[in-house]
């Protein structure tokens, strides 16, 4: 009987932590403010936090059907485009001269 004691306060002490976390971490909650949520996980022990996880937590929408957005810079085309610059230009050239330099003395070298 203690080891059911024990378990079912372990649980109520995670549910509790993970509600307070969720409600205070998110950007808006459901049903009442904030802050009475917050007393109500704090007093309501087992049922605050199942409360909270029911009615209080916002619901995620739908993502809108919008363009595709690249996951990173170089997948995007007008990314790399507006890369193309004249300093990029001469960048390249730069690097294209100090390889030649290195291969050079590379090859004067025994």
């Amino acid at each position: 009987m203690v080891r059911l004691f024990i378990f079912v306060a372990a649980v109520a002490l995670v549910l509790l932590i993970l509600a307070l976390i969720a409600c205070l971490s998110a950007e808006r909650v459901r049903v009442m403010p904030r802050l009475l949520w917050v007393l109500v996980v704090l007093f309501l022990p087992l049922a605050g936090p199942i409360a909270y996880f029911l009615w209080g937590r916002p619901v995620s929408r739908p993502a809108r059907r919008r363009a595709a957005r690249p996951s990173a810079p170089d997948d995007d085309p007008d990314f790399l485009r507006s890369m193309d610059t004249e300093q990029s230009r001469r960048d390249r050239e730069m690097l294209a001269r100090w390889e030649r330099e290195l291969r050079e003395n590379d090859e004067q070298q025994p």
